[in-house]
């Protein structure tokens, strides 16, 4: 399923002439060696280009040159076409290994005079005679190489440069290479899994190149190395035969999703890409909009209309999105050299909007003034549930994916997420509006009778009568008691009863009511009066006799009782 809609995404984006065809990539060049008409090294080109890297500026290579796909290699000797490194190109490395680098030259040499020999053009016969000619003992003393070569040897890629072109645009070198890719194997066809033609099978996959945590040269999707993974004989791919065009058309497609930073999520330690049938790019950038990465600078007002539009299943004319429109997410973690899937998610993109909205809506919350408006997105979400001071501040990619799929599928959320925040609200004796937010859209999704509907509104519910949120409500009013006592005060109950109050009411509900009692009277008669008959309405609903412990959806109802009255505190001293 995740390989063919990969195939049909690179058929997609191929047909709109946005992807290299078959055969074809474009990999990272650092240098170009420019070749005289005789096969002499005439010297070598900086190709390196500045990007912005946070603050400061950095040098990159360019990723904007066409030439033929990569060779999957992993221990074994195997040239790429026209580009490689410097062993392969100049029979030189860092690696301290001349008898390797050495294999490595010979194996371009060869490459090089197989599809080359009867090419007649001056840019083949350049690079023959380069090869015949080229002495790897004499490189490092080379008036071409002196200046950089500690760098070209590092591991740099590097081109040939012939006549003011790369080879690769030379028609009579493409076509050599085009006939070479497509067919001149005597490999037997088989039944592809991924399009159901006959094709020759892939016996190792390109590699996928991009997923954060994963090996710089690339990890693997599809990969047999092992007997044990192998059945009926089979060796490496033969074990899942998949086809040559959609082995490479899937791995291409996969890195150009992943090469794009602006569009590539990261949810713990899963980088997710999406994508839409079609491969129109306004779908990608509205759904990474609302998952909180706005590289087309939308105003919220815009994107909540265009999103309840799709919720309701009618198309945003403004954005150019059909609701019917087939959508993609694929959520990919590291595994040494492999790569596992963490999720994949396939719908319509309306249908898709609409379980979205659905979550914005169960997380809508009263806010404080000076907090950010617009959507929560998932990754600050998950945030809520981390030490925030702590090394690793990445959340638990098995929490993290079920609650993805929980937004995406408008399923039940984790328990792993409510447990998650209430430790974080224990720990640090502090609710935010997230921590609330996430409480509300919990209880709301996941029913429990000890935390009603009630108590999950967006501000706070004056006639509610459950206890747990009424207590949260009186414990906001014991602190605003205290701290109008005691201007500037550093260490408030919050601090050293909230956990407590919220667990055994009745061991500490009565303390604070004493505490209450003595800063009352360090207060004004008019504030007096005004602070204890907030108390009084709200121990009207309260029994006698406090509980004696809360359950954890109980404590979820107190938390944002608490939270509710405190905002409710805050907003009548903003409108002041």
């Amino acid at each position: 399923m995740i390989l063919q809609a990969l195939t049909q995404y690179y058929d997609a984006l191929n047909a709109r002439g946005e992807i290299d065809a078959p055969g074809w990539g474009r990999p990272k060049i650092s240098y170009a060696l420019q070749l005289r008409e005789n096969g002499e090294l005439a010297q070598v080109i900086p190709l390196l280009h500045e990007v912005d890297a946070g603050k400061k500026k950095v040098l990159r290579p360019r990723e904007d040159i066409r030439l033929p796909a990569a060779v999957k290699r992993s221990s074994g000797v195997t040239s790429n076409f026209m580009w490689d490194n410097s062993a392969y190109l100049l029979g030189v490395d860092a690696k301290g290994k001349p008898e390797r680098s050495l294999q490595c030259f010979h194996a371009a040499a060869e490459l090089h005079r197989k599809l080359l020999d009867t090419v007649d053009s001056p840019a083949a016969h350049a690079i023959l005679s380069f090869f015949d000619t080229w002495q790897p003992a004499e490189a490092a003393q080379h008036p071409a190489l002196v200046d950089d070569y500690d760098k070209l040897i590092a591991g740099a890629n590097l081109v040939f440069y012939v006549n003011g072109q790369y080879p690769a645009d030379d028609p009579a070198i493409c076509a050599a290479w085009q006939a070479h890719y497509d067919g001149d194997s005597d490999a037997p066809k088989q039944q592809c899994l991924v399009t159901g033609e006959l094709d020759e099978i892939a016996a190792v996959h390109p590699a996928i190149k991009g997923v954060r945590d994963a090996q710089s040269s690339g990890a693997a999707l599809v990969s047999f190395n092992a007997p044990a993974f192998c059945s009926y004989g089979h060796e490496q791919n033969y074990n899942a035969p998949v086809g040559k065009h959609a082995a490479f058309a899937y791995t291409t497609a996969l890195n150009h999703l992943l090469a794009d930073r602006e569009h590539t999520q990261y949810i713990g330690d899963t980088t997710v890409v999406c994508w839409a049938e079609t491969a129109e790019p306004q779908y990608t950038d509205f759904f990474s909009c609302l998952m909180g990465n706005n590289t087309q600078s939308w105003s919220d007002n815009d994107l909540s209309a265009a999103l309840k539009h799709l919720a309701d299943s009618e198309p945003c004319q403004e954005l150019n999105l059909d609701p019917d429109r087939a959508f993609y997410i694929l959520g990919l973690a590291p595994n040494a050299a492999r790569l596992s899937v963490r999720f994949f998610y396939k719908n319509t993109f309306g249908e898709l909007m609409k379980n979205v909205n659905a979550h914005y809506e169960r997380l809508e919350i009263k806010r404080p003034a000076k907090a950010p408006a617009g959507f929560l997105p998932l990754w600050q979400l998950l945030a809520e549930t981390v030490n925030q001071s702590a090394r690793d501040k990445k959340p638990s990619p098995v929490m993290a994916g079920a609650t993805a799929r929980a937004v995406w599928n408008n399923d039940r959320y984790p328990a792993a997420l409510l447990n998650g925040v209430m430790l974080r609200i224990r720990a640090d004796s502090e609710i935010n509006w997230r921590r609330a937010a996430i409480i509300k859209a919990y209880y709301l999704k996941n029913k429990d009778k000890d935390c009603p509907e009630e108590v999950l509104t967006v501000s706070l519910n004056e006639s509610s009568t459950n206890i747990p949120y009424t207590l949260g409500r009186l414990f906001s009013i014991y602190e605003a008691v205290q701290q109008a006592a005691n201007p500037g005060i550093n260490t408030t109950i919050k601090d050293r009863y909230f956990n407590s109050a919220a667990a055994t009411p009745a061991t500490i509900f009565p303390i604070l009511g004493n505490l209450c009692q003595k800063h009352l009277r360090k207060l004004d008669k008019g504030l007096q009066t005004y602070y204890n008959q907030q108390i009084c309405k709200i121990k009207d609903i309260l029994s006698e006799t406090y509980p004696t412990r809360l359950s954890l959806p109980q404590q979820g109802s107190f938390d944002l009782g608490y939270y509710h009255q405190t905002q409710k505190r805050y907003t009548k001293k903003e409108d002041k």
